[in-house]
Formats: structure tokens, sequence, C-alpha cells
């Protein structure tokens, strides 16, 4: 049943879901949800809340603060979500004078145990999403089912909320992996891009602010080869393009590329490449 309250909570009317059925007929036990709403305009703030079931609250618009257990005071903004649970004391809500846009969903059963243990990690911190028509559809989908008062409805919005909420954490966690994985790229592209500069190991980690063992472990998962013989081989390649198109020695090849030892740098190519970078140009790259 939907109920349509309370001036106490928003300046606008809000959308509180209390679907009135015997849990006995249910079919999906380990997740129910109990209650839902939506809280448009909400300016009531919470203090040393404690709850008895998991919420899970999504912000789409407005901004304001959650904290847990007297712990930082994080700042929530529109994209935000957190979470809600037994056993922790929370402050949260808009900043005064302000407001934000509210949805929630309150469930019950031992599937969320499972969600802790796998993938949903430190419920006590701020998360991040995109809430764009999409969401906000699916959202109203689960609001619909709910509202029917059908148990077979109830456990239909169950199973939604759980892939919903997985898919959540899932685009969250993607999201970081393409930071990460832009930031790695950057470091194989600038490592390539300077094949005739002094390649000093400590320097090249201090360019990316990260430490020596953490530049080596990037370019080993990055490329599968260590991070002197990802080297060695970016030199060979741009060697074998050197000696095809110009007609500098081998000696100066070497010199430009970094090796002192002309002797060293003929063993480094015939290594990668099968043979002598003499029998290599006299062969035209065959």
């Amino acid at each position: 049943m939907t109920k349509y309250m309370d001036y106490m909570i928003s300046s606008h009317p809000i959308r509180i879901f209390d679907p009135m059925v015997d849990p006995s007929k249910y079919k999906i036990k380990s997740l129910t949800i109990t209650n839902a709403g939506h809280l448009p305009g909400r300016t009531l703030q919470r203090n040393d809340a404690k709850f008895n079931d998991w919420a899970f609250v999504l912000i789409t618009g407005g901004s304001g603060y959650y904290q847990v257990n007297g712990g930082e005071r994080q700042e929530v903004e529109a994209g935000s979500w957190f979470c809600l649970f037994p056993e922790a004391l929370f402050n949260y809500g808009p900043h005064a004078g302000g407001f934000w846009d509210e949805y929630y969903f309150t469930v019950q059963g031992n599937r969320i145990t499972e969600w802790l243990q796998n993938w949903l990690m430190d419920p006590s911190l701020i998360k991040n999403a995109v809430f764009d028509d999409s969401l906000l559809h699916k959202i109203e989908i689960m609001f619909m089912l709910i509202d029917s008062g059908i148990p077979s409805n109830l456990d239909r919005a169950s199973m939604q909320l759980e892939s919903f909420i997985y898919e959540l954490v899932a685009g969250a966690d993607e999201s970081e992996s393409g930071n990460r994985g832009g930031f790695v790229l950057k470091v194989i592209e600038d490592i390539s891009r300077s094949l005739y500069l002094p390649q000093d190991t400590k320097e090249m980690a201090s360019r990316y602010h990260i430490s020596v063992s953490t530049l080596r472990r990037i370019v080993q998962e990055y490329t599968g080869y260590p991070l002197n013989e990802f080297l060695h081989r970016l030199k060979a390649a741009e060697a074998r393009n050197i000696l095809l198109n110009t007609e500098m020695t081998v000696k100066e090849i070497g010199e430009a590329l970094g090796y002192k030892d002309t002797f060293y740098f003929s063993r480094v190519f015939k290594r990668i490449t099968g043979v002598s970078p003499r029998r290599y140009r006299n062969r035209g790259g065959q």
C-alpha cells in the first residue's frame, strides 16, 4: 500500500511503499523488501539513528552528509548511495537549510550476508553511481511490483533489487578499474616514447609518483615482461626501423638508444630478433 506523507520529512509529496503481505506467502525467504520509498526534497536530518534492518539509500539530487558510529563525516552528493544497517549508529541527512532527493529500500534476509562476503565491500562508505533515466525506471518498476501487494511480485522485486545493487557495485568497480587502466596505459606509452632518454628507473618511477617496485609490477602485469626486458624489446623494435630506413651505423643506433657497448647492443638485438643488426639490415628485415 502506498502512503503519501509528510511535511515533517519534506515540503514535497513523498511516497512510502509498505506491502501488507503475509511473510509465509513469499517463495524467496532469503531476501525480502519490507518497505521502500521516494522522498523528493527531503529536509529531515537523523541523529543517533538505529536500524533493525538493512536499507539502501540512493540520492539523486541535492547534498548532505553521512556518518557511521561517530566516524568520518562523509559528504553526500547527487549520484551517491549508502547503506543503513543494524548494530550501528547513524547521523545523516541534508545539510541544514538544504535538501536531497532520496530513494530507499529496506530489506530483511540472510542473502545480505552473502553480499557482504563476496561483493558488497565496506558498507560504511559512501558509494557513487550515475542515476540516469534507465536506473530510475528500474526503481519505478520495483515500486510498482511492491505496491501490487502480490507475493510473487514482491519476490520479483527482491530479485530485481539484488541485481540492481549488484550492478551499482560492479559499475563502480569497473569505473575504478578503467581509471587505473588509463593510468597504466599512460605509464606504458610514456616509457615507449622515451627510448632516446636516459632510462633511470628511480627517475621514471618518480615521474609517475609511484615506487620503483610499483612501476616494475605495472609493466610486468601489462606487458608480460620485466621492466628491463620490456625496454630492450622496445629498443630492438626501434632499432629494426632505424636499420631499414636510415644509413646510421650499428654503433650509432646503439648509442642513440642508450647502449654504450656496441657488442652488448648487438647481443641483445640478436637474442630478441634471432639475427644480428647487420644481417637484419642486409636481409632487408627478413
